[in-house]
């Protein structure tokens, strides 16, 4: 499968679906990195949607993003993080 086809493939998924799909790759492949990257862009998202109480909130308390990460392809947080899911699915072509 070309890169464009993989990528057309991948944005053409709802944002909870390309979640689920990054978030559990990262998982089966134990990716900390990806998942790590997720965790600190999750404050920024949230304060691009103007909710900068909930970003710094975040910051101090990073260990309550584990929790969120998991949870992070849902909403207008998941459309804020929704390149993340896209660029590293389309690095991991094959998405299994």
């Amino acid at each position: 499968m070309s890169d464009e086809k993989a990528a057309a493939d991948l944005d053409s998924l709802s944002t909870v679906e390309l979640h689920d799909r990054a978030v559990k790759y990262a998982r089966d492949h134990h990716d900390l990195r990806f998942l790590w990257e997720l965790l600190r862009s999750i404050p920024a998202a949230a304060a691009s949607l103007g909710d900068e109480g909930r970003a710094e909130y975040d910051m101090l308390h990073s260990l309550s993003l584990l929790q969120e990460a998991m949870h992070s392809g849902e909403g207008d947080l998941g459309q804020a993080l929704r390149p993340i899911y896209l660029d590293y699915l389309t690095k991991h072509a094959d998405g299994s």
